[in-house]
């Protein structure tokens, strides 16, 4: 038995039905008291104490059970507890980690954020010291603009004067010879010196003029009126808006465009052939002897000219035994040929008859013509000779042909051809002035080195690009199916800003270059405002795939349509890093779009790392246009606006095969033809290339195979791959012997093996058992096999598939290529040892020794002086500079190593020459350190060049003038300007001595101190300099008029004039309008006005008064009588204009809103503020329903409201219109575009006037920060006011009407 508390177990619940509330489940504790001792006998055993009671025992046996019931519960509690403190333990503990982690991952993106906003920091910091810069430089610049500005005033409220009183005399004495009856004025003057545009940007170089829209298609007349394509913006405050296509076009733009056309860089010798000068000898027997004398004692002489020069020298000549078996290479060479020398003496045979009259009879003006005539005593004409003769002489109306009549010895004859065709060389073929005829070639390369100032351009790489675009043109596409793509792409480029890059997409062979040459074609004449700059990719690992070199063309080919290129970087990693902040600049000047057009974009190098510009948002008015092969094309992008070039139809493939067999006069039957259209089905045989490639192995004149085994074979090749090695064994075939076949398979492993290609002249030195007219039959076969070509001289791959197949045909594994870059390497090699350094050595020697992992003879060869000279002069830095990391050569053991060359070198040099030539290389070690960022090790060998030149020379002599320059510019980039100065002013008086004061190297020397005394804020100097600089430019360019062009402008106007002169017509009515739109460019305001009254008289008479072409008449007459501040006559003029427009044309159209915007113009010119609101407000809104509320046009159409109402004191009205232009403007033209800076001023102004003088100073800081960042014209002068820069309005009150001119 038990007490109570025994029945309870410890911890259990039981039901307290007194302190619980609504039977609260409790567990109630066992109390028990503690007893002094226990009594531990009552548990013994053993007998009953006498005496001792029942109650006793039970009692303290309960109380020991009590004790051990208490423990247990203590210590079930206990355990309870302290189970539940560790499992809160382990939860607390999974949360630590859980925080720990968290903490972990904020503490890392905490040191993260601390590292950029510490770069942040740091570039604030920067923009905090240029702030402070500025802001020193504000205060002057201002005081600065308020004494030009009021100079420039005064000067020309004097002008305008003189030119009222010169006016008035004029005037009189026009009546004077009208009373008399005398007629003044004469057509035929007008292009007079006088009337003569000057060239008001000088420095501005430029590659050619794009926007040369005298000889353009459509003409000038059918784009009067306004573009609906976008043309670049519009200018906010242009006085006078000329439509046309001179609409954009300023006075400074028109002189800036003639700058351009005259300062063309670098100039293309337009009489050779592919870069090489091509002499072709026409001789007889009796003259044989001449011409072997001439081949063999002055011919290297002509060819080592040539090459020094930078072209190819080839002697062509057809034995009289074999010209029969060669009549079509014959005639193709004759067409190729830079200059015909015929050799008679009394017989001639078929063959020299035929060539004779094709050169001399057929085209006497195609190329300078030699007539060598060996006479003597016994001296007696056959009669075919004394007929070829006749012809000959009949033929030479101009008197061009140059007769060598000789009757000495056949030495004396061979000298006298050779003295002729020097002279023919230097001075017709490859333009040199006659003070060059005379001079060393390397003073000829001096001289051009000097004409292009400091920019390192490559002739070649150039030409390259011209002549891959000019065989693509001349490629026939009507069979092809283009007209469609042309058309979509057209599309695509007119869609509305921002748009990506354009991707041409298409399979190997389908047609892409040949797309893009033929749209580029048409744009140009369609577009004439439009700059294009176009870069053909060729084959991987060649010059043309470099992309340092690819983008520095681009650059420079856009700096020279727009400001000097003196500031181009030549540093690699820059070049890539600048390119898109100048487009993004030049686009913003731009009066039309810039449209790159970048061809077999994924075979440049590592392509998606170096053109990371296109990805970024492209400029409103830039377009690109890239083309990829479809299976090679980066991922990334596939997402841009993609034109699929598809598979050829079968009509389009039948038309092109037949096309290619009319040509040859044959015919294919009709079971061929379905032969063909049955295999040309599937996506392989159906592209353009492949059935080129047919047709011309189908139709090869040539091939020892009949015209349907040709067929069976090619039935049988299922790609393009195969069928070129089939046109590989069909041209081994065709050769005659085992000899031909192994030089045709070692030439195509050459051209394969090599950098750039072969030349024909180098190839005639590998191999001196081939006979020119055999190499010219060769070759003449693989090209129109589509196998190779020759561009910029160089034998290459027409297609990259004709490189593969070579390689898989010919080349077998690594160890074969290797054999013939060998072979190249000891050809080189050899022309190095005799210190014949050429760009075709500098070009391939390094390159090959870099691909045969060479690195000992690397170092060898760019150590030559002579190879890393050539390199660097023709701007191959970035190639100079990957040639020495190969090495492992960093920059300053590459100076050293240069030093310690130039010095081994010096201990050489003896005479004159020689000490030029180190001169020369010093001068260069100095401009390429001063490149690396080296200035400090520039200066030593700049100062020897300098030394070395005042010894040997003279002190006073022109070259010293360019080291002292050169030196000078190290000074600059050193930030030493009192040494520059002192170095500059040396050079300016050793050339004004040397050239006379009136020289473009004057010129040169001028505008280099006038950007030092900019630097050191000098501008009153400055501007002097450059003003003096700006006429030299002038003088020069006119002289250099007849090389670069501006003849060939001068004849198109004259042409234009001529057309003016037949029946009155619609046509020669808008010819009229043309011609004084372009005088009044020219500001010869007089002949402009004779020429738009013209056609507006012979408009009215041919069209009737109301047709819409009379308003175009009037609204330009209107434009010219604003110019001589007649008002009065041009609102007369404007008004009716507006009457006929508004009767002929729709409400809407944009012609109609330019009427009102010129009439609004002359209203508030007048102050006539009132008036001119409602037609401002009118012309926004027709342009809101012509372009849309976003459109830049919209936004100066508000401006110009905006202005009116400002100067009628509606602030409040022209606020919102002033917001509301911000907004466009930055949405369209981006947040730094000029436009969005003027309209940043005015709302300043308008804040100022309201008196928040706070927020006029944050505006006209964002203001300011964007004219900052635009760079500013080197060698400009103060904006015309046709210009947009200069045209903005004054926000204070209405301009005083000014008087009308009497």
């Amino acid at each position: 038995m038990g007490t109570a508390s025994s029945l309870v177990s410890p911890g259990e619940v039981i039901e307290d039905g007194y302190g619980g509330e609504g039977g609260e489940a409790c567990e109630i504790p066992v109390e028990v008291k503690p007893k002094a001792r226990l009594l531990r006998s009552s548990f013994r055993r053993g007998p009953r104490v006498i005496g001792a009671s029942f109650k006793s025992t039970g009692s303290v046996d309960l109380e020991y059970a009590a004790e051990y019931e208490r423990l247990r519960k203590e210590y079930e509690i206990f355990r309870v507890s302290k189970n539940n403190e560790i499992s809160s333990m382990q939860k607390k503990e999974a949360k630590l980690d859980e925080e720990n982690k968290r903490l972990r991952a904020e503490l890392q993106a905490l040191q993260k954020t601390y590292q950029k906003i510490l770069r942040e920091k740091e570039g604030a910091l920067e923009a905090k010291y240029q702030a402070m810069e500025r802001a020193a430089t504000f205060e002057h610049d201002r005081d600065k603009v308020k004494r030009q500005f009021k100079i420039f005033r005064e000067t020309k409220e004097k002008e305008i004067q003189d030119l009222l009183r010169a006016k008035r005399d004029l005037e009189a004495k026009l009546q004077q010879f009208q009373a008399q009856g005398i007629q003044v004025y004469d057509p035929n003057d007008s292009d007079s010196d006088d009337n003569q545009t000057t060239v008001t940007a000088a420095g501005t170089q430029c590659d050619y003029w794009t926007g040369g829209v005298l000889g353009s298609e459509p003409s000038m007349g059918s784009m009067m009126q306004l573009q609906q394509t976008f043309r670049g913006p519009e200018f906010a405050h242009s006085l006078i808006d000329v439509e046309g296509p001179f609409a954009n076009v300023s006075r400074d733009d028109w002189d800036a465009a003639v700058a351009s056309l005259l300062q063309v860089s670098p100039h293309v010798p337009q009489a050779l052939w592919s870069n090489t000068v091509r002499c072709y000898l026409i001789f007889t027997q009796e003259t044989k002897a001449e011409v072997d004398v001439f081949i063999k004692k002055h011919s290297p002489v002509l060819r080592k000219m040539c090459e020094g020069l930078g072209h190819f020298y080839l002697n062509i000549f057809f034995p009289e035994e074999s010209a029969a078996s060669y009549a079509l290479e014959r005639k193709q060479e004759i067409e190729r040929s830079s200059v015909c020398v015929l050799l008679l003496k009394s017989t001639v045979t078929s063959s020299v008859v035929e060539d004779g009259e094709e050169a001399f009879v057929r085209n006497p003006d195609g190329h300078p013509l030699v007539l060598y005539l060996r006479t003597g005593e016994d001296h007696n004409l056959t009669g075919p000779t004394r007929q070829l003769l006749e012809r000959v002489n009949a033929a030479d109306k101009a008197a061009k042909v140059k007769v060598v009549d000789h009757s000495g010895s056949v030495e004396d004859g061979a000298d006298l051809i050779y003295a002729q065709l020097e002279k023919l060389i230097k001075q017709e073929l490859l333009g040199l002035e006659a003070a060059d005829i005379d001079s060393k070639d390397s003073g000829i390369e001096e001289g051009r080195e000097e004409d292009s100032g400091d920019v390192l351009w490559d002739l070649h790489d150039e030409q390259e690009q011209i002549e891959s675009y000019q065989q693509a043109c001349s490629s026939t596409t009507s069979q092809l199916g283009f007209q469609k793509y042309i058309d979509r792409l057209n599309d695509m480029i007119a869609a509305p800003p921002p748009t990506p890059p354009l991707l041409v997409s298409g399979g190997p062979g389908s047609g892409k270059s040949l797309l893009l040459s033929k749209w580029i074609e048409l744009q140009q004449k369609q577009s004439p405002n439009t700059l294009f700059l176009y870069h053909f990719v060729g084959r991987p690992l060649s010059t043309s795939s470099e992309p340092v070199l690819i983008i520095k063309r681009l650059t420079v080919k856009l700096l020279q349509h727009f400001w000097s290129i003196s500031g181009l970087s030549m540093e690699p990693s820059k070049i890539l890093e600048e390119f898109p902040r100048w487009l993004e600049r030049l686009s913003a000047r731009h009066q039309g779009n810039i449209i790159i057009i970048i061809d077999s974009i994924d075979q440049i190098q590592q392509a998606e790392r170096h053109m990371k510009w296109l990805i970024d948002p492209l400029p409103v008015n830039v377009r690109v246009v890239v083309s990829v092969n479809v299976e090679t094309c980066p991922q990334a992008w596939r997402l841009w606006p993609t034109l699929h070039l598809d598979p050829l139809i079968p009509r389009e493939v039948r038309s092109a095969v037949n096309a290619e067999c009319q040509s040859m006069d044959l015919k294919l039957t009709k079971d061929q033809e379905k032969k063909l259209e049955r295999h040309c089905r599937s996506a392989s045989t159906c592209n353009a290339l492949y059935v080129k490639l047919l047709a011309r192995i189908i139709t090869g004149s040539r091939s020892c195979w009949s015209q349907e085994k040709s067929m069976e074979q090619c039935l049988q090749c299922q790609d393009t791959m195969s069928l070129y090695r089939l046109a590989l064994k069909m041209m081994l075939n065709c050769l005659n012997t085992d000899r031909e076949r192994h030089i045709m398979r070692e030439l195509l492993c050459l051209v394969c093996a090599s950098h750039n290609g072969v030349s024909e002249s180098e190839v005639l030195d590998l191999f001196p058992e081939l006979e020119l007219p055999a190499l010219s039959s060769m070759l003449y076969c693989l090209n129109r096999l589509c196998i190779v070509t020759l561009r910029c001289g160089l034998i290459r791959f027409q297609h990259l598939q004709a490189w593969e197949a070579v390689r898989s045909e010919f080349l077998s594994g690594r160890s074969s290529a290797a054999t013939y870059r060998d072979k190249l390497i000891s050809y080189f090699s050899q022309q190095l040892s005799q210190d014949c350094v050429t760009w075709r050595v500098a070009d391939e020697l390094p390159w090959l020794l870099q691909q045969q992992e060479d690195r000992t003879k690397l170092q060898l060869s760019l150590l030559n002086l002579f190879v890393s000279q050539n390199l660097y002069k023709r701007g191959h830095f970035s190639e100079l500079l990957a040639y020495w990391q190969y090495v492992g050569k960093d920059k300053s053991s590459m100076a050293s190593e240069y030093f310690d060359s130039l010095k081994h070198y010096e201990k050489s040099c003896e005479n004159e020459d020689g000490m030029t030539k180190l001169a020369n290389l010093y001068e260069t070690l100095g401009r390429f350190l001063k490149d690396l960022g080296l200035p400090s090790q520039a200066v030593a060998p700049l100062q020897r060049s300098l030394e070395i030149r005042e010894t040997a020379l003279d002190p006073d002599h022109p070259s010293v003038a360019r080291s002292l320059h050169q030196l000078a510019g190290v000074y600059v980039q050193w930030k030493k300007y009192g040494n520059a100065e002192q170095l500059y002013k040396q050079a300016l008086e050793i050339s004004e001595n040397a050239y006379g004061a009136e020289h473009a190297s004057v010129a040169r020397e001028l505008e280099s101190l006038a950007m030092l005394y900019q630097k050191q804020n000098k501008y009153e100097q400055a501007e002097k300099l450059r003003k003096r600089s700006v006429k030299i430019r002038q003088k020069t360019a006119r002289q250099k008029g007849h090389m670069y062009g501006f003849t060939l402008l001068r004849r198109r106007a004259l042409q234009l004039e001529e057309l003016t002169l037949g029946k009155d017509s619609a046509d020669c009515a808008k010819t009229l309008n043309e011609l004084g739109v372009l005088y009044y460019l020219q500001n010869n305001l007089d002949a402009a006005k004779i020429f738009l009254t013209r056609s507006l008289e012979m408009r009215q008479r041919v069209l009737g008064p109301d047709h819409p072409d009379c308003a175009q008449s009037l609204n330009n007459l209107a434009a010219l009588h604003t110019e001589r501040r007649e008002y009065e006559t041009a609102e007369d003029m404007y008004e009716r204009a507006l009457d006929i427009r508004k009767k002929a044309l729709s409400p809407d159209h944009p012609s109609l809103a330019y009427t009102l915007k010129h009439l609004a113009m002359l209203y508030k010119r007048r102050g006539r503020l009132e008036k001119a609101v409602p037609l401002y407000e009118l012309s926004l809104e027709i342009r809101e329903k012509s372009f849309g509320p976003k459109h830049p046009s919209v936004a100066t159409a508000l401006v110009n409201l905006a202005v009116i109402y400002c100067q009628l004191k509606k602030h409040s009205d022209a606020l919102p219109l002033y917001e509301r232009a911000l907004k466009v403007y930055e949405d369209s033209l981006g947040r730094s575009h000029p436009r969005v800076g003027e309209t940043l001023k005015n709302l300043a102004v308008l804040s100022y006037e309201e008196g928040d003088f706070e927020k006029a100073a944050e505006l006209y800081k964002r203001a300011m920060e964007i004219k900052e960042a635009e760079p500013s014209l080197v060698c400009g002068n103060a904006p015309s006011r046709h210009s947009s820069s200069g045209d903005t309005f004054s926000l204070r009150g209405p301009a005083p009407p000014p008087h009308a001119a009497r």
